[in-house]
């Protein structure tokens, strides 16, 4: 089974592919989305969850989404119609790393995507280029709760530099010349639902499809993946998602 067919079964339960609740997204895009934005871009938006919830939420509001998955953007577009918004949302296929647009963006979102971009300062740069004067970045990446040991970096298949401690990416990003207006620290209980529904969801569509060709190895990817949580990263891998805005 191809990656991006996996990570689709695997969020069926939790289409935010984050460690946030319903609620915590619903604040985070409450304090990202002034009074006066209409237009808002995704880097990276995989299903569309946040596209999706924000275009309900905001009836004003118009919305792009990139990501290099086809199957994710038809998932995305699928889910907007649905929703009865679609007819606001524009989905391109391509790499979110190289994104241009000839208009600015009054958010700019990109939680859990880092990867596309190299880090989370490339995603800051690439960021930086697309919003509006005075518009909210919200971004959402890694950090280090604790030193991490070779369990956990084995793991995630990571290395210790690939993430900072909290104050030490928070430092980097003010540095980088952003200020943060908002945050939010996963807290233990929305990653052990993420991590939950996320092997859970695997391991139900394998048991429910034994005839299909792929299921014993995604039976057996997220038990891979639940030892891993459980005996590696488990208290030391932390999400924070942080509301942004250019400082001056």
């Amino acid at each position: 089974m191809d990656r991006q067919r996996r990570s689709q079964l695997a969020h069926a339960d939790h289409p935010i592919a984050a460690p946030l609740t319903d609620e915590s997204v619903a604040r985070l895009l409450e304090r990202a989305v002034a009074d006066e934005a209409d237009r808002a871009l995704d880097l990276g938006c995989g299903g569309g969850a946040w596209l999706r919830r924000l275009l309900v939420r905001y009836p004003r509001m118009r919305a792009e989404g990139v990501d290099i998955h086809i199957a994710a953007l038809e998932q995305a577009r699928e889910g907007a119609e649905e929703a009865g918004v679609a007819d606001r949302l524009v989905l391109h296929e391509m790499d979110a790393s190289v994104f241009a647009s000839a208009h600015r963006f009054d958010v700019v979102l990109s939680v859990g995507a880092a990867h596309a971009f190299g880090g989370l300062l490339p995603t800051l740069a690439a960021a930086r280029e697309l919003l509006a004067p005075g518009g909210h970045l919200l971004v959402g990446d890694g950090f280090w709760e604790r030193e991490p040991d070779a369990a956990a970096l084995s793991a995630l298949g990571a290395t210790w530099d690939d993430y900072a401690d909290l104050a030490t990416t928070v430092d980097r990003v003010t540095a980088d010349g952003w200020t943060p207006v908002y945050g939010h620290v996963s807290t233990a209980g929305e990653w052990d639902d993420y991590e939950w529904s996320w092997t859970g969801s695997l391991s139900r569509w394998a048991l429910d499809h034994r005839d299909e060709p792929d299921a014993l190895d995604t039976y057996k990817a997220a038990a891979e993946h639940r030892t891993g949580w459980l005996h590696g990263y488990r208290g030391t891998l932390g999400f924070v998602t942080l509301v942004l805005r250019r400082s001056p």
